[in-house]
């Protein structure tokens, strides 16, 4: 499958429902106790596109964007407006945001992770489209440059230092990302009269690994 680097219209993935799914295996034992495991290692995130569509405008616009990325086949970028910061919402990201690694003197390149911690419990997210120009990057409480202290590959959402991180560093990030997916239908139906009426078409969108 190949991959565009293009994001999904932002008007249009306004407004529309989705968010992470995870996948939970239960097994019910004779004594009444549960055992729960989990094949999946990160979140799948779940979007219908359908939901963001106001005119047939919006409409003729996701019907071409669609049809360029020939159905379920190519994957593209999808700004998820719920979770697209390293930080909250209300704030602008900043380079001390995320912790992303610790330095050990010779490592340069590390890969951009959100971490979600409630109580004693935390995961940490790969962030593998952050947007461009919007990284910043710190090492040690000090933020440093692009192009000049590190180069960010906006396609794999690995930042590759000029100079390790000396040992023991705080090696930090802040940023905006997208969300990897594709179309989860080969199908678009939708009637004009219906959609004058206020019937939304469905369009699922999946997230992908990168």
């Amino acid at each position: 499958m190949a991959f565009h680097e293009v994001r999904f219209p932002a008007n249009l993935s306004f407004g529309s429902i989705g968010g992470p799914e995870r996948r939970t295996e239960i097994v019910a034992l004779a004594s009444g106790f549960e055992e729960r495991n989990t094949p999946w290692a990160h979140a799948r995130r779940r979007f219908d596109a359908g939901m963001g569509l106001r005119s047939l405008d919006d409409l003729a616009a996701l019907v071409a964007f669609f049809e360029a990325r020939a159905g379920q086949l190519h994957g593209f970028r999808w700004k998820d407006w719920s979770d697209f910061k390293s930080c909250v919402p209300s704030k602008e990201p900043a380079f001390d945001d995320q912790e992303i690694a610790r330095g050990d003197g010779n490592t340069l390149s590390f890969q951009l992770i959100k971490s979600y911690a409630s109580g004693p419990a935390k995961y940490h997210r790969p962030v593998t489209k952050p947007v461009r120009d919007t990284v910043r990057a710190g090492v040690g409480g000090v933020e440093r440059y692009p192009d000049i202290d590190y180069d960010v590959d906006f396609g794999t959402g690995v930042v590759t230092f000029r100079v390790p991180p000396e040992p023991g560093a705080r090696v930090s990030a802040g940023y905006e990302y997208d969300v990897p997916v594709r179309f989860d239908t080969d199908r678009i139906a939708v009637s004009v009269a219906s959609f004058h009426a206020g019937e939304i078409p469905q369009i699922p969108v999946v997230e992908v690994r990168i």
